[in-house]
This record gives structure tokens, sequence and C-alpha cells, in this order.
């Protein structure tokens, strides 16, 4: 599996510890791992259904994990799974992720979850349920939304 052409890089405090909750909450398999010899973590990759997630810590200089923020965050990932996701939030859960918004499905036509892991960065997760129109989430969302031919 090559590098998707987009992959966050996160900062944790505790990068290892932070590999071991991504693994158990939501499947990721660490496929590199690259060590400072001190306990930290130089590079890694991790991987999930085709997604790579980079994880490195701790952090230091102008990198900081929300844990070093007061729990203030800078962003979020989404990944976006095939199906499954209601037994993926139990999985989170059951590993320690503090569920913020429980499965539901949204009008612009994904069933999403979100959550924080230990150390405070946000995840949400999304599976697209039967296309929806730009119309029918205009009607469900009352805003003008609009989309290219391409979208969905």
């Amino acid at each position: 599996m090559g590098v998707p052409p987009i992959s966050p890089l996160i900062f944790y405090r505790d990068a290892k510890a932070a590999l071991d909750f991504l693994e158990r909450a939501f499947g990721f398999e660490i496929r590199l791992l690259v060590e400072d010899g001190e306990g930290g973590v130089i590079h890694s990759e991790s991987c999930f259904d085709g997604h790579v997630v980079m994880v490195s810590g701790p952090p230091s200089g102008m990198w900081a994990s929300p844990a070093d923020l007061d729990g203030r965050r800078t962003g979020s990932v989404h990944v976006r799974v095939k199906d499954g996701l209601d037994a993926l939030c139990e999985r989170a859960r059951t590993a320690g992720a503090r569920i913020e918004r429980e499965p539901a499905d949204q009008p612009y036509g994904d069933r999403v979850f979100t959550c924080l892991d230990p150390e405070g960065h946000s995840w949400s997760f999304g599976q697209t349920l039967p296309a929806t129109t730009a119309g029918e989430m205009a009607t469900a969302t009352g805003r003008k939304i609009a989309t290219s031919p391409d979208a969905r």
C-alpha cells in the first residue's frame, strides 16, 4: 500500500500509548515505527482501510498536543468508513475514547460520530448513506447547498 496523497501528522505527549490506543479503539495497524532511543517516536505510520495517520512525539518547539493546550483543539481527523460505524463507535468507547456525538444520520447524507482520544485530539468517523441530492440536503438543513457534479 502506498501513502495516500494526504496523511495527517498528529503529535502526542506519549506517542507509543497513542499508537496502542489507535489500534485498540479504531483498528489502525502500525506499518512503520521509528523510535528516538529515549522512549519517544520520531515518526510512525498507522493504516486503517487505506488511510494513513502519522504519529510523533513527544512534541517540541512549535508542536503541541491538546493536552498541552488545556484541551483546546487545532483540528480534527475525519475518517470515512465503508460500513460498521456503530460498532466502531462502541469499540472506541470500550478503548477509552470520549464520545462527543453519538452515531447519527446527518442531513448531508452521512452517518457520523465524533470522539476524543486520551490526549484530546478530535476524531470523527463517517459512513456514507444512500445518495442524497443537494436539494434534499438544502431542505433538511434550511441552507443553500451546491455540489459539483461528481461530489457524491
